[in-house]
């Protein structure tokens, strides 16, 4: 291994995180280290983001900022490699994949972890999170493997209302899909920060989720830890503790020179946001959630946003976090409440989060995306997973305008039928033809076979840390599998190959060495690629006999 250490001008990096105020050190803000870590011939890389995961494993040139970007999904300070090597940092770093090095840049003074463990993927990824990000040994509720989450974002998108809410639900059992977690989504509330329901939309929010209970349905509701900044009393109560992200006053990066609320801007307009370095913004929020749980019912919370980009690397906080902190900070609220999802996270692998793949549109581009972005989850620790909406999150998408794909639907929720979960949102009985939702249901059904050996799975996580859905790489290895990314592997012994292309023809199946039977009872020798006819209701997956 190679150190070089360099006095890096800012300018010439474009590393906007070298920043006095934002790193929190009164050292020279430009001295980086720069470690060149060697790689043999052929040796791929993974890791860092899951928003990138179909790129990986990485081609030359490939390259990332931990210290500003999460890329709208989770992150991780890890590269592995399919030769056992790993890289690890307990502080953001940026990378760059060079033709026979990884280059990775680190405040000075940082240590970088890295060496080998075996000659695989696995054997990399099992050292890693044994020693960086080991398992908390507890998983989440059940009932978010077992059962369909659905989410109310598509049918009702900005009038989230109580009849519209009910509606959903009775229509989802009317629909012979059966009752699971049902997550009601952004605008159920007055106001960003002013977290009680909105008195126009929801007469009667105890009665509703009494209702929802009663029809078997746990009730989780949207959330973020923006403040809208025309609230003033609830502004007023939280600059009394300087609760808020700050902007630079007086003296850059002192807090205590500090006191106007940083407007940041996010999808949904500008708002002041809470400082989760503070531990009072901690403490108020948590009253906020705690309201809705013990006095309406609510069983928990979708955290919404939480990027690094929300939190400018100049703003100050009360504890000279970087962004990469206070998206953990946010994540680790979650822990407080079971049922809880998140989409953007940092350093939080093996702990009892979901966490949900950023949102898809509704193509065959993005449905594509689900399996090696799941499977980059698993290896950066986030293995309770969720791989977006059925059909895409995206509202866009689903605009009166828009064209529907009913096939797309349909090998959408195939493909989510046998990763870790499956949510729906747009509801499939209103876009979808009779053929098309038989075979929606039955994609449920499918899963309901499967879910002993799901569960087994996702016990083992929770237990060992282990992974749940696997690259054929990782399971297989040393049999040239690193480019496959249109099957996954639960476990080590069934391979699922769902149909991810227009139309009901046939697709290739790559199978190493051994017996394989099919869902449809045929057996195949292995070491080879065979074809299969794929109709619309079919889940082609190959279980391992010998």
């Amino acid at each position: 291994m190679k150190f070089r250490t360099f006095l890096l001008a800012a300018a010439i990096l474009a590393l906007p995180f070298l920043t006095a105020s934002a790193a929190g050190s009164d050292s020279d803000p430009a001295a980086m280290t720069v470690i060149e870590i060697p790689l043999t011939e052929g040796e791929n890389v993974w890791g860092a983001y899951v928003n990138t995961g179909s790129e990986m494993p990485f081609a030359v040139g490939a390259q990332g900022n931990l210290f500003t970007a999460n890329r709208s999904n989770q992150t991780q300070p890890l590269l592995l490699t399919d030769k056992g090597r790993y890289v690890w940092c307990d502080e953001p770093f940026c990378y760059k994949i060079k033709e026979d090095f990884i280059e990775i840049s680190v405040r000075q003074g940082v240590e970088v972890k890295t060496g080998v463990a075996g000659s695989t993927l696995a054997e990399a990824r099992t050292y890693a999170a044994d020693n960086f990000f080991p398992t908390s040994g507890q998983l989440p509720p059940e009932e978010f493997f077992t059962k369909p989450q659905y989410n109310t974002w598509i049918e009702l998108l900005y009038y989230q209302n109580q009849e519209g809410v009910l509606e959903y639900a009775r229509n989802i059992l009317k629909n012979g899909l059966p009752a699971g977690i049902i997550m009601i989504d952004d605008t159920w509330q007055e106001d960003y920060g002013k977290w009680t329901f909105h008195p126009g939309r929801f007469p009667d929010p105890k009665a509703m989720i009494d209702e929802l209970h009663d029809m078997g349905f746990k009730v989780m509701l949207w959330i973020c830890p923006f403040v809208s900044m025309d609230q003033y009393l609830i502004c007023r109560e939280i600059n009394g503790f300087k609760g808020f992200l700050l902007s630079p006053e007086s003296v850059p990066g002192d807090w205590e020179t500090s006191s106007q609320p940083y407007p940041v801007r996010w999808w949904n307009g500008t708002s002041a946001v809470l400082d989760f370095s503070n531990p009072q913004s901690v403490e108020w929020f948590r009253k906020q959630l705690d309201n809705l749980t013990e006095n309406y019912g609510v069983d928990g919370f979708k955290f919404d946003a939480g990027d690094f980009n929300f939190y400018p690397m100049d703003a100050v906080s009360k504890g000279g976090y970087l962004p990469a902190d206070q998206c953990k900070a946010f994540s680790e609220i979650g822990i407080q409440y079971p049922y809880n999802e998140f989409r953007a996270s940092w350093k939080m692998g093996g702990q009892p989060l979901v966490q949900r793949l950023q949102d898809k549109v509704h193509s065959w581009t993005d449905l594509q995306k689900l399996i090696p972005e799941m499977l980059v989850q698993n290896l950066l620790g986030y293995t309770f997973s969720c791989p977006d909406m059925i059909g895409g999150g995206s509202m866009e998408s689903f605009l009166v305008k828009s064209k529907i794909d009913q096939d797309l639907i349909v090998r959408s929720a195939q493909c989510h039928a046998l990763m870790t979960m499956m949510q729906f949102s747009v509801a499939p009985w209103r876009i979808l033809d009779e053929r098309h939702l038989d075979a929606v249901l039955k994609s449920v059904q499918i899963r309901e076979k499967m879910l002993p050996k799901i569960m087994e799975l996702v016990k083992a996580s929770a237990e060992t840390g282990s992974t749940i859905m696997n690259s054929m790489e990782y399971a297989f290895p040393g049999n040239g599998y690193a480019q496959i990314k249109d099957q996954f592997v639960l476990g080590t012994d069934i391979i699922v190959a769902p149909m991810l292309a227009p139309g009901e023809g046939t697709r290739t199946v790559v199978l190493p060495k051994g017996k394989w039977r099919a869902d449809d009872g045929t057996v195949y020798r292995g070491g080879k690629t065979v074809t299969v006819t794929v109709p619309l209701d079919r889940i082609p997956y190959f279980e391992k006999i010998r």
